[in-house]
């Protein structure tokens, strides 16, 4: 079978052509080609026999589903400092494969017209895709559903759960905390955190309360919220330890919060963690390695973030689409902040 194009000239046979004629999506006809196993057999061997038919080769998939791509992606931050897109930038490089797709930051400086500046920019560029890191774990305004090109939130969900999501499960990071303090013998245990107007301050409480509830166990006092600071870490533990002198863990809701304990349990003459075992959360490695002792942490996976991320982007460029936020696994680093009693 000859194909024309407008002008009346012979071209090639396409995968739009493949699947018009076996009657499926482009996705589809690229799975059967490629022989992946979600597709049925009775489609496969009909996507198949239309590509025989038109005479439609493998190495012209490659180059449809290469076609009007530019190879490269934009990632559009809010995140000042840099503390959490990098890694998540790192990920999603990983993803994508060193040299294979070329990736655009920009930092919109939690601006919200810079950020739209930011858009139409990587818009122009003719990206292949969209990925949104937030500075914190609060959903933030969606782009909306008119741009051209597939959008990713990373670490900040979209408000509109049509959009595609990926972010930490603080809630699980809770839990875990607390149970590696239960692991370790502790049973009259704190939870210091940041300012409770952030998701993650109130998703990790969750998580602390649920598991001391499981276990048959009561926080120390409240959770005793404020900011994210070493500062705030050294009063309130000052504060805690004054009114609850029998506490025996802590689980600080950032690794800054922790040191700040940490310096008021040295001052206290409470040994670290024969006395007191302490816990971070977002292994920062610089805080954590260079604490005495080094601090427990709680990793979001940042990295893993960005991968998965990544590959979100390139379902959505397969015409596979998915909705909702995905709340990813978070990890925990053991260091000698909470070594078990002997």
């Amino acid at each position: 079978m000859v194909r024309v194009d407008g002008a009346g000239n012979p071209r090639a046979a396409t995968l739009s052509d493949v699947a018009r004629l076996a009657g499926v999506s482009i996705a589809t006809a690229s799975k059967a080609i490629n022989g992946r196993d979600e597709v049925a057999p009775a489609t496969r061997q009909r996507v198949l026999e239309a590509a025989e038919q038109i005479s439609f080769t493998p190495n012209q998939l490659a180059r449809s589903l290469l076609a009007g791509r530019t190879g490269t992606v934009g990632l559009l931050t809010s995140d000042l400092e840099g503390r959490f897109v990098i890694p998540i930038l790192m990920g999603a490089e990983d993803a994508f494969g060193a040299g294979q797709v070329n990736v655009f930051l920009c930092d919109a400086r939690g601006d919200a017209i810079r950020e739209q500046h930011h858009l139409k920019a990587l818009l122009n560029r003719r990206v292949d895709g969209i990925i949104v890191v937030g500075r914190q774990t609060d959903p933030r305004p969606s782009l909306g559903h008119d741009l051209p090109v597939p959008v990713v939130y990373a670490y900040a969900p979209s408000d509109d759960p049509t959009d595609v999501s990926v972010t930490p499960d603080n809630v699980a990071g809770g839990r875990l905390a607390i149970e590696h303090l239960l692991a370790t013998g502790r049973r009259r245990i704190a939870h210091i955190s940041g300012d409770p107007a952030y998701a993650a301050a109130q998703d990790r409480a969750v998580g602390v309360r649920a598991a001391l509830a499981d276990a048959g166990l009561e926080l120390v006092g409240d959770v005793m919220f404020s900011e994210w600071s070493e500062h705030w870490g050294r009063d309130a533990s000052g504060l805690l330890l004054s009114q609850h002198p029998e506490v025996d863990g802590i689980f600080a809701a950032s690794d800054q919060i922790a040191r700040g304990v940490l310096d008021t349990l040295r001052d206290l003459g409470r040994r670290v963690p024969e006395d007191v075992a302490v816990i971070g959360y977002d292994n920062w490695e610089i805080l954590a390695t260079n604490s005495r002792p080094e601090l427990t942490s709680i990793d979001a996976n940042l990295q893993e973030l960005g991968r998965v991320a990544a590959k979100r982007v390139f379902t959505a460029l397969d015409d596979e689409r998915r909705s909702g936020t995905e709340s990813l696994p978070v990890r925990l680093v053991i260091r000698g902040s909470t070594i078990p009693r002997r």
